[in-house]
């Protein structure tokens, strides 16, 4: 059999000479695949940029936008208070690009569906420039001099440096676009293997458009059934052989071995002739990889192991989830206080009994607290323990304050002091006893994954609250749906779908009134 390293000297042969069809052994010579692979693709003289390229490039770019904005922070015609501080705030502005760019990295701005995918993007991008605000304000607030006119510079260079940003990644999408579509950024790939696992990983390929990666065909040495072969979705291309003289000839970047992992003699045996060549070498998974596609891999002490569930909220999220929840709900304290003081005296003058009410929930991994609402019942009427009868409308245990309280869900507002203590959050599944039925039975036992909902803490609002599944729950479709938007919640919390919630809730609250 001819040496694969003769490869590129048959294809660089002159148009004209004579090239046999097949070598002495009856393999294809690369000559023969070359006008096989399918057209689109790149040739092996056409310039191909590494990816990271891109998302490095997008990096610098960001913190130039911002500098700029700073720079012309100096230059434009301020008023005279704000241009003082103009070159203070340019010299904040070259700070505060490092800190977006290292925020952006943290929040995926820079992850290669995020600089490709102009649906992607922006997310990650606001939660870093939002971030990079306050962090801003609150550095000055510290070390600067303090004044209005300080921050306000600020504030405009922050407000520049967020249009020089969105300017720049609009103008960077299209090149990137128009780059992706021509296939700058591809790898010219192979699959090793004509099996189910070798169709199942091409057509989860080709069903990816926003993979750098350009499927060259099949490689296989077993002798295939010709069903098996016509239901290939590419070229079946040859053998091992014609693979070597395909990577030598400059054809394919990388190879993907898809075949069972049982198989080890034979993956060592590929492995050994393939490694002999400068592609990346791939193993592609079995069923189970397919199954959880979407589930990240990590190294435990060197060995990858694929993340089939995780904390939904740790580290970062959860550390910018309790800011969050702090600082809004001690600002709502504040602002609410006369209406929690009205509330309180109504309560007194109505009926007697306490103020409060004190009852025990479901929160956190299903451990109970006693959650905080206004009493909106008659003192001997309200269950306290034991099984709970939920509010029904024109419930006679209701008092004439209480119902004005529960329809504008004044009633909840002492549960800003449970999200103080760290019991429950602003927004998150709202918390149930243990004891509520629907349809006569309990909530735990019409679906099994109904404990998946205190994955996170019990929230004022929620996904399925804003969405219009409030107040009784009396049927197990009620629940099923009301467990639905929970659950997604669970899988989707951020700090910018939180405050969606909230501004949805605060609408409802407004014009609505579905409690009772």
């Amino acid at each position: 059999m001819d040496s694969p390293s003769a490869a590129p000297d048959v294809l660089d042969r002159p148009e004209g000479d004579d090239i046999p069809r097949s070598d002495r052994a009856g393999h294809t010579p690369a000559i023969e695949l070359a006008p096989r692979i399918q057209a689109g693709f790149l040739s092996r003289h056409r310039t191909r940029l590494p990816l990271m390229l891109a998302s490095f490039v997008t990096r610098v770019l960001d913190g130039l936008a911002i500098i700029l904005a700073g720079w012309a922070l100096i230059h434009w015609r301020l008023d005279a208070q704000i241009a003082d501080h103009a070159r203070e705030a340019f010299r904040m502005s070259v700070f505060g690009a490092a800190f977006f760019v290292v925020l952006g990295e943290i929040s995926g701005a820079y992850q290669h569906d995020a600089i490709l995918c102009r649906r992607r993007c922006w997310s990650p991008l606001l939660s870093a420039a939002t971030a990079t605000t306050l962090f801003l304000l609150a550095f000055d607030l510290a070390t600067g001099p303090g004044t209005g006119d300080h921050r306000r510079a600020i504030l405009i260079g922050c407000g520049l440096g967020a249009a020089a940003i969105v300017c720049a990644r609009l103008a960077l999408l299209s090149v990137l676009a128009h780059l992706r579509r021509a296939g700058i950024f591809n790898k010219r790939t192979a699959i090793f293997g004509t099996g189910k696992q070798a169709v199942d990983l091409a057509r989860y390929v080709m069903s990816h458009d926003m993979l750098a990666v350009s499927l060259i065909g099949f490689f296989d040495d077993r002798t295939q059934l010709r069903a098996a072969q016509e239901a290939l979705p590419l070229a079946h291309l040859g053998g091992m052989p014609e693979l070597m003289r395909s990577i030598r000839a400059g054809l394919i970047d990388k190879v993907i071995i898809a075949m069972p992992w049982a198989a080890e003699s034979r993956l060592q045996s590929i492995m050994e002739a393939l490694g002999t060549t400068p592609v990346e070498i791939r193993l592609a998974p079995e069923w189970a990889g397919y199954a959880w596609g979407r589930r990240p891999m990590i190294l435990l002490g060197g060995l990858p192991v694929l993340t089939l569930l995780e904390t939904p909220l740790s580290g970062w999220k959860l550390f910018v989830k309790a800011v969050e929840d702090r600082l809004l709900s001690l600002i709502a304290v504040i602002l609410l206080s006369p209406v929690l003081l009205a509330a309180a005296i109504a309560i007194k003058l109505d009926s007697p009994g306490p103020v409060l009410f004190r009852q025990m929930r479901e929160g956190y991994n299903c451990q109970p607290f006693p959650i905080l609402k206004f009493r909106t019942m008659y003192a001997d009427r309200c269950h306290q323990s034991g099984d709970m009868v939920q509010t029904t409308r024109r419930d006679p245990r209701v008092t004439r304050v209480g119902a004005f309280l529960r329809r504008t869900s004044i009633d909840e507002l002492p549960q800003l002091f449970n999200v103080l203590s760290g019991a429950m959050s602003l927004v998150g599944p709202r918390p149930h006893a243990a004891s509520t039925r629907a349809g006569g039975k309990l909530f735990a036992e019409i679906r099994a994954s109904y404990a998946t909902r205190h994955n996170v803490k019990p929230g004022l609002t929620g996904w399925a609250q804003v969405c219009g599944w409030r107040g009784e729950t009396t049927s197990e479709e009620m629940l099923i749906q009301r467990l639905r938007h929970d659950l997604y919640y669970v899988e989707h919390c951020s700090l910018l779908f939180d405050l969606y919630i909230l501004a949805r809730t605060v609408v409802i609250v407004l014009f609505q009134r579905s409690a009772y």
